[in-house]
């Protein structure tokens, strides 16, 4: 690639000696350099881009860094000296800078120690082997490069330029329950952001835990992996709303943007959304005129049902059974004073999905529906309203009418962590689709980023779980160990890791003593007894087998579970080799109903299993050959020729033909995802 500076333009010339003149000035940033070139900030963002293929910011860093090694050759200024000289105001942010542009710290230059060893290895080198094995070594550097760039971490997190989060508002006022008042605010700034599909905005969860932080912005920034941040501060006295909204940079620390408000409480939303459009002006930020519609649009006329359904916020992003429960009155007091609020009846119906989501008996289904259709009567083009329809459908197990109203709702709030979050799951066992699976977990990893521990566990486990699937094995270990990482109390990552490593090495035996290690901390999980069960099962220990799936069977029974339908045909297997016919022929019952039921893709697969057991092996052979030509599936499919329950179709000779297709087209596809996940950024 050829240097983007070796030719300058005057423009770039010009810019430099600005940035030069006022070198000691650390608040000199882009705003300033556009002021003094006497040029709009956006225009000054896309010439600097064009011309060095750098931001704005990382253009005056660059300037700053080449004059700090200048000085640091003199030797006659100190590393913090020089910091300061050239406009950081923080020694430590200045190394890391240093570090990242050169690859070694301020401190060697200073001391002349990465000269005089640069000097001195190529001296002695040159004398003692000569030019003939300097140009052998060349040619092995060029390859070694191209093989380590080409080795790419499947999740590298790029720094993506219009990244930004906005952080919790400060309650200004002595009134602690003003605090509502300025979380919504804040509330009401990131959602109108979030419409924005040129900016990458970090969800609610993952900046609560900096509401009482003493870090500094670029810490935060960093771990955050964002260049934008916004802090606020407001409160609102009588019917006056006061707020303070700056927009830093954080590279430099530096505001970019800034404004105080003193604004009658009826003009609150034309507040709301003048600090969203004047944020994404500042940054260069593309808003489309669907985009900037949604942002002007007003959620209520009222301004005490807004009151209402601010105050139910809080404890509605709690989620926790306690806070929705807290949450419902207050929206429906939001709706008593204004019947057409739809926002407040969309969060009605996404807090009783959340309530019995994990529960057997629903009771709120015709709750969910009716608020979420009166949300979609009086907005149909806001997202919480389609996130809400979508969740009734997911009640009533119609996957199909919920994925589009998913996909709208995405289009419409393209930085949604809740409808992100959802499509995972669906792609994940609703509508299974491996690729669609890990894109929508690497998107909520981009916008759910150092949320509390618990949550980052989940969001960590669920990455590792599409890599896994995917056939990731590397990166599917690293994220299930950071999960733990986060918090050994994840209920479900130590089996998600038993399983990693059995992908990555088919160690069988290690694989069933970790998953029994877990089932003895708690006898009552089905979910280990299942796993253990189908462990021995895979080794034809049929007696263990049926120890851990009778447990099993038994205790779904009990409790009127319909889980793991899909596994019965192999523990019908084992049931049958126990000689308990009638037992099994109960189960493979089941399991046909759940193949009549079977809409997925994968139903294929599951009468392979069906005909299997019923010793019809040119049926099962040919379901087999069916689902070798879809487009993509779990890695575990890959696995299945050392079934038992498969081995009868192992003589068959279009059988390993068949497998063999079904291996090269899981890799091609993977292969196939990998460029697009780099395409869209996501990796």
């Amino acid at each position: 690639m050829s240097n983007p500076t070796a030719h300058k333009s005057t423009f770039i010339e010009e810019a430099e000696a600005l940035i030069l003149n006022n070198l000691t000035n650390e608040q000199f940033g882009v705003s300033e350099l556009a002021d003094t070139m006497h040029m709009s900030r956006s225009n000054l963002l896309r010439k600097i881009k064009k011309e060095t293929q750098l931001s704005a910011s990382q253009f005056i860093r660059q300037v700053r860094l080449k004059e700090a090694m200048e000085l640091l050759k003199e030797e006659s200024l100190t590393v913090s000296e020089i910091s300061y000289q050239v406009g950081f105001g923080s020694t430590s942010y200045f190394i890391k800078c240093f570090r990242e542009q050169y690859g070694h710290s301020p401190g060697e230059v200073g001391k002349g120690t990465v000269l005089e060893k640069t000097e001195k290895v190529q001296t002695n080198f040159l004398k003692q082997y000569g030019w003939p094995l300097m140009v052998a070594i060349s040619l092995a550097i060029i390859i070694v490069t191209v093989i380590l760039f080409n080795k790419k971490d499947i999740i590298n997190k790029p720094k993506i330029e219009k990244s930004i989060a906005v952080l919790p508002f400060k309650n200004e006022s002595s009134d602690s329950t003003n605090l509502y008042f300025v979380n919504g605010l804040m509330e009401s700034a990131l959602n109108n952001l979030q419409k924005i599909e040129d900016l990458r905005v970090i969800s609610r969860t993952s900046v609560e835990k900096y509401r009482k932080t003493d870090k500094g912005i670029p810490e935060i920034a960093e771990e955050l992996h964002v260049n934008y941040l916004v802090e606020g501060s407001g409160q609102r006295v009588g019917n006056q709303v006061l707020l303070n909204v700056q927009l830093i940079e954080a590279s430099t620390d530096t505001p970019i943007w800034m404004e105080q408000y003193n604004r009658e409480i009826e003009d609150i939303f034309g507040l709301q959304n003048d600090v969203a459009k004047k944020i994404a002006d500042a940054i260069a930020a593309v808003v489309t005129p669907s985009e900037l519609e949604q942002i002007e649009k007003k959620p209520t006329k009222n301004l005490l049902a807004y009151d209402y359904y601010l105050q139910a916020l809080d404890p509605y992003y709690l989620r926790t059974t306690e806070g929705l429960e807290k949450a419902i009155p207050l929206f429906e007091k939001a709706i008593e004073q204004d019947p057409e609020f739809a926002l407040a009846y969309a969060n009605i119906a996404i807090s009783y999905y959340l309530l019995e989501m994990s529960q057997i008996e629903k009771q709120y289904t015709e709750k969910i529906n009716n608020y979420a259709d009166k949300a979609l009567l009086y907005d149909s083009k806001s997202a919480e309203s389609l996130v809400a329809k979508a969740f009734y459908y997911i009640q009533t197990k119609e996957y199909k009418l919920a994925l589009p109203h998913l996909d709208k709702a995405l289009e419409y709030n393209p930085n949604s962590s809740l409808a992100v979050q959802m499509l995972a799951e669906f792609y994940s066992h609703m509508i299974p689709n491996t690729n669609k699976y890990l894109e929508y977990a690497l998107k909520g990893v981009q916008l759910n980023i150092a949320s509390d521990s618990a949550t980052q566990s989940y969001t960590y486990l669920q990455l590792s779980n599409a890599l896994l699937l995917s056939g990731f094995m590397d990166e599917a270990l690293k994220y299930v160990d950071m999960s733990l990482d986060y918090s050994a109390e994840n209920y479900y990552a130590p089996l998600l890791k038993a399983f990693v490593l059995f992908a990555k090495d088919g160690d069988i035996e290690r694989t069933r003593n970790l998953v029994v290690k877990e089932w003895n901390k708690d006898t009552t999980r089905l979910d280990l007894l299942q796993n253990i069960g189908k462990l021995f099962y895979l080794e034809e220990n049929y007696k263990k087998a049926h120890f851990y799936y009778s447990k099993f069977v038994k205790a779904r029974e009990a409790n009127g579970l319909g889980i793991y339908r899909q596994e019965n045909a192999k523990i019908a297997q084992v049931y049958k080799k126990m000689g308990l016919d009638s037992e099994a022929e109960k189960l493979f019952r089941d399991f046909s109903e759940y193949c009549k039921e079977d809409k997925s893709s994968y139903q294929s697969i599951n009468l392979v299993w069906k005909y299997a057991y019923e010793g019809k092996i040119n049926e099962a052979i040919e379901q087999l050959r069916i689902f070798s030509e879809i487009e993509n599936y779990i890695y575990w499919f890959l696995l299945i020729e050392n079934e038992p329950l498969i081995k009868p179709l192992n003589e068959h000779p279009e059988f390993e033909p068949i497998i063999q297709k079904i291996i090269d087209r899981f890799w091609k596809n993977q292969a196939n995802l990998k460029k697009s996940l780099e395409q869209k950024g996501l990796i």
